[in-house]
């Protein structure tokens, strides 16, 4: 009697158990292709954490499906988005990278946005790097103060990235005096742009900026960080929200600043099973954990400083329930940078 409660209980276990932790995900992505779409050109910051991270996924995906990436730029990633969330599969096999504003975009009135960012299913970040402006050395503006009354041209993306919306935000909002010109693909085709004197700043990612030629040669000077506090990395550069010029000028940034938190965001489409959203989450943080992930990353300049998916979509959420005043004083300034 005793041995046949023994194997009762036994196959109970192996039948509610063992299936539902590995069988179902194991299964579906045995064999198949995943492919994780960059919104941004080769060559930037994105795209090298991307491959990074592709180059060790396998050993800790379920399944051990192929990884391919492919490279989508368009409007600051806002096109990859879009296409996510309206017409990628959603089965699990299809995610991308995206800027961290777009998450944003919706809740602040931008432009050609075509997604719900609650229904989007977060993966993780492997960075959580502050955005900063800078300027040529040879450029008029040279300090944070000449902002206010010297215009520094500066290269762009589109609507939602950081190359576009943060000097166009702050100019409106704070006076500053920047003046954008978009189109561009990516960090590295304005700095290009920088190099050739055809802009003479950008407002992006820190290490993204600080692996560019001209700021490992010593010609652009940092103006400001773009964020809540300041990075440890530069504990000498000015705030942003140090800027503000009334409490209702502070909470707005507080706001609008709130994108630094949410890094270099994957992202799947809405619909994907839950197990399978799951076992994305995983593996990206398994990755993530990987020494030879983070060693790797040090000699290339990568700072591995995760976010897990949960993390994200939890931030994202409080986002969006800021007060409406604040939101709305927000979108009114944006609306008037964007025309």
């Amino acid at each position: 009697m005793t041995h046949r409660v023994s194997a009762f209980v036994l196959v109970l276990m192996i039948t509610l158990i063992g299936p539902a932790e590995s069988a179902p995900s194991d299964s579906f992505f045995a064999g198949k292709t995943v492919t994780i779409l960059v919104g941004f050109g080769p060559g930037g910051e994105n795209d090298t954490w991307t491959r990074l991270i592709v180059k060790h996924l396998p050993d800790h995906f379920p399944g051990r499906p192929r990884i391919v990436v492919q490279n989508s730029p368009g409007a600051g990633s806002l096109r990859l988005m879009n296409q996510l969330y309206n017409v990628s599969p959603r089965d699990g096999t299809v995610i991308g990278l995206v800027s961290r504003g777009l998450p944003l975009e919706p809740l602040l009135g931008g432009q050609g946005t075509q997604f719900d960012a609650a229904k989007m299913n977060w993966i993780g970040s492997p960075d959580r790097d502050t955005t900063i402006c800078v300027a040529r050395k040879d450029a008029r503006v040279q300090t944070l103060n000449d902002l206010f009354s010297k215009e520094l041209l500066v290269g762009a993306t589109g609507s939602g990235a950081d190359t576009a919306i943060y000097p166009d935000f702050l100019s409106e909002l704070l006076g500053m005096k920047f003046k954008t010109v978009k189109g561009y693909q990516g960090v590295k085709e304005i700095s290009l742009a920088m190099e050739r004197k055809e802009v003479e700043g950008m407002c992006a990612a820190h290490d993204s900026l600080m692996r560019d030629p001209l700021a490992r040669s010593g010609q652009i000077n940092i103006l400001f960080q773009a964020a809540l506090t300041a990075d440890p990395k530069m504990p000498t550069v000015p705030v942003g929200t140090e800027l503000a010029r009334s409490e209702a000028d502070r909470e707005v940034l507080k706001l609008f600043f709130a994108r630094v938190a949410l890094g270099r965001p994957f992202v799947a489409p809405p619909g994907v099973p839950a197990e399978r959203v799951a076992v994305l989450r995983q593996a990206f943080d398994a990755t993530m954990r990987d020494p030879l992930l983070i060693d790797e990353g040090k000699k290339q300049g990568l700072n591995a400083d995760p976010i897990a998916g949960t993390q994200l979509a939890q931030l994202i959420s409080e986002a969006y329930r800021t007060p409406q005043p604040i939101v709305q004083r927000a979108i009114s300034s944006l609306a008037r940078a964007r025309k």
